[in-house]
């Protein structure tokens, strides 16, 4: 739909555009919104994180085999050859289901050189937000490795929650806030680094916050519950600690728009706020819930779609605060 109206990435000469449209859904937007200086090592970074999340998700492989895996990922992604990792992912791509996913894994090679062909301090950047991102798909498979389905295994408190918060998704606030100034320098913002990081590490985890609160019936029905409660199986707890939380997103959400509107370029604006109205969309749908959701909640297309005419006006005061 975009394709002829935003042009091409060119960072991804090198992959096919639809496998990076197939795996990111709406972040594809984000991600040809952005200043074309910004496009190939966000492009990349994505690409590589979402490989290493299909690697954590793959259903039928033993635990121990995808931390190894993900281990000889970690290590190439330092610059160690693996070919270990080559004969590993064999037996993974037999058992992608999502064709998409499945083409992504075979594609992994040109992903990486996509990382090699970055400049130093940018290819440093994509490593560090990819290794901590692993860190985050890592801990999480051991912490839930004897939970079961039927049998939800849930988080201890909320600085488990909020690390792992951090670790897969918060730490990209900071990797977008480094890979914009090493790119645009003063065109990106006038505001402080620090100041920046802060409300983009908060904005991050409050994206995957919502995907958490959003997919609680399916996490619980695979024996994970993130939601830090005595006890899963007492329902009322679960939707007491959901509308709870469901705050929780509702302010780091908020933290996103700040960041936002902070930011010089237009495209850039609107490629760094169009999560977050989505998300708004997202967290106004489990409200209307009332409680914890019965099944998985999805924002259309159709609203996605008004979500990006939003981001593209936002901040000229046609974006309400909720």
């Amino acid at each position: 739909m975009l394709r002829s109206r935003w042009g091409s990435l060119a960072s991804v000469s090198k992959v096919d555009q639809q496998v990076l449209k197939d795996v990111s859904r709406s972040f594809y937007v984000s991600l040809r919104l952005l200043p074309a200086p910004m496009r190939p090592a966000t492009s990349t970074g994505y690409l590589l994180a979402r490989a290493s999340d299909t690697i954590a998700d793959t259903a039928g492989i033993p635990v121990d085999d995808r931390l190894d895996l993900l281990d000889a990922f970690s290590a190439e992604l330092a610059g160690k050859e693996s070919n270990r990792r080559r004969e590993q992912m064999k037996k993974f791509i037999a058992r992608q289901t999502n064709e998409s996913e499945r083409v992504l894994l075979e594609r992994l090679d040109e992903c990486l050189n996509l990382l090699h062909g970055l400049d130093e301090l940018q290819a440093d950047a994509v490593r560090n937000v990819v290794t901590t991102i692993i860190s985050g798909q890592r801990l999480d498979l051991v912490r839930f490795d004897e939970a079961g389905r039927g049998n939800p295994k849930a988080l201890r408190n909320e600085e488990e929650l909020e690390d792992y918060c951090y670790r897969v998704a918060g730490c990209v606030g900071a990797f977008w806030t480094r890979i914009g100034l090493l790119t645009l320098g003063s065109r990106f913002s006038e505001s402080a680094p620090e100041d920046l990081d802060d409300l983009g590490v908060r904005y991050g985890m409050g994206l995957q916050l919502v995907n958490i609160l959003r997919d609680l019936p399916e996490d619980l029905a695979n024996g994970r519950c993130y939601l830090p409660v005595a006890d899963s199986f007492d329902s009322a707890a679960l939707a007491a600690a959901h509308g709870e939380w469901l705050k929780h997103a509702a302010v780091w959400l908020e933290s996103g728009r700040r960041y936002a509107s902070r930011l010089k370029l237009l495209r850039l604006r609107a490629a760094s706020v169009l999560p977050a109205l989505i998300g708004d969309d997202t967290l106004a749908l489990l409200e209307a819930q009332k409680g914890v959701p019965l099944g998985k909640v999805k924002v259309p297309r159709s609203a996605v779609r008004k979500a990006l005419w939003r981001a593209l006006w936002w901040p000229a005061g046609r974006v309400p605060n909720r």
